[in-house]
């Protein structure tokens, strides 16, 4: 064993069925093959609990605190506010959690402490120095926050603006209290440098990566679709606002100009498929040809039966794991610019990709009509080649082994 660890995170790491618990779980579980591990996380879902007896065998200690969901953590964030200080430390503020990670670390002197996104930065910050850290951004969340604020009206656009300027003054002073601040692709590193080039030499990235084993497209799956007309499909948690903002302009922008098209073997049909679809997302199911499926228990057969899997987000950061989920499937894949960035693949070559109403209208009946027929497969290699959890996990090693001299 490397030593012992203390891993935090904003949400119970498992299951891994969301882009943000997808990347947590995986680092957790890589990191339990080295580090004695000490977990702790907050939860916004009382179901959390049913799975810790899984985490269980992968950390000595775990600690989750229910932080609340909806208007909870809204007043908390509310309450806590201060000048300068962004709203997503209140919300994400838990003084129980606080509490056990001094006493843990005290107790247990970890050699090592990974602290998983912004929010969780400042339980690390409130430790003695010692021990080596690195922060895991993820995303350069501030920069999300202000792309809601330019697509937003007063006073949202205020709220948003506010915590997109705030954010990135924290995210820059957490950025120098860590050893090691990691973000989930090269380009999403590169960006927060030119926000925080102070940060430069402490700045690196892991990409993510997709379970190759388990999106195998040799796997067979019954077809969950009627068979009325091809397949799109869209993945995700359906109550996250750049999901939902997605299938809203792909139903209401694409959606009639393909269905206004001739087609040889039936109209296509659009399935959104995730968890928690919000009151604008189930009205969708009302407009011709789209259908909204709510949670299912495995997203995998609704990807290996689409004739295409689709992402048209307009606001997007990091890598995208729907994307990299339906090219290991080996389905052809169409991308907004803002869904590729990030994606070890060739445009046109490894998936497509597509910009307004027309452009993807005209892509997705190229790929319907079979004028890109090895596209899916080409998908596979680029996952294989560019996103195997195996190898780019690796990279958190020299991370965690080795301090900058005068980090504090």
């Amino acid at each position: 064993m490397a030593g012992r660890l203390l891993f935090l995170a904003h949400r119970l790491p498992y299951p891994p069925d969301k882009g943000d618990r997808i990347r947590s779980w995986h680092m957790l579980e890589y990191l339990s093959r080295h580090w004695e591990i000490d977990l702790g996380c907050l939860s916004d879902d009382p179901t959390d609990f049913d799975h810790l007896p899984k985490l269980r065998d992968y950390c000595a200690d775990i600690r989750c605190e229910p932080v609340g969901s909806g208007l909870v953590p809204a007043m908390r964030a509310l309450w806590r506010a201060r000048p300068g200080r962004p709203l997503t430390l209140g919300w994400f503020h838990s003084a129980a959690l606080q509490g056990w990670v001094r006493e843990r670390h005290a107790a247990r002197r970890h050699d090592a402490i990974f602290a998983y996104s912004s929010a969780m930065a400042p339980f690390v910050m409130a430790l003695p120095p010692g021990a080596r850290r690195v922060l895991d951004l993820v995303d350069v969340d501030s920069e999300k926050w202000l792309a809601y604020a330019a697509a937003s009206r007063l006073p949202q656009r205020a709220v948003w603006a506010r915590e997109a300027r705030t954010l990135l003054a924290f995210e820059r002073r957490a950025a120098a209290a860590f050893d090691h601040t990691i973000l989930v692709s090269k380009e999403e590193a590169q960006r927060f440098v030119e926000l925080a080039p102070e940060t430069a030499e402490r700045v690196d990235y892991v990409d993510n990566g997709v379970e190759l084993a388990r999106f195998d497209p040799a796997i067979g799956y019954p077809s969950p679709y009627d068979g009325a007309g091809p397949a799109l499909v869209f993945t995700g948690t359906m109550d996250y606002r750049p999901n939902v903002e997605a299938v809203r302009w792909f139903a209401q922008q694409v959606m009639p100009l393909l269905r206004a098209m001739e087609w040889p073997a039936g109209v296509p049909q659009f399935h959104i498929v995730g968890a928690r679809p919000n009151d604008a997302v189930r009205a969708l199911a009302a407009l011709p040809g789209v259908f909204v499926t709510g949670r299912v228990p495995d997203t995998r057969p609704y990807i290996a039966h689409a004739a295409a899997a689709v992402a048209p987000l307009q606001i997007a950061r990091g890598i995208q794991n729907k994307v990299l989920e339906s090219m290991a499937l080996a389905r052809p894949v169409v991308a907004s610019p803002a869904a590729f960035e990030g994606v070890r693949a060739q445009p046109g070559r490894d998936l497509l990709v597509a910009d307004g109403a027309e452009a993807w209208a005209a892509t997705l009946r190229a790929v319907l009509l079979g004028h890109h027929p090895g596209i899916g497969a080409a998908g596979r290699v680029a996952v294989q080649r560019g996103h195997d959890w195996a190898a780019t996990l690796r990279r958190l090693d020299p991370l965690l082994e080795r301090r900058l001299v005068g980090a504090s």
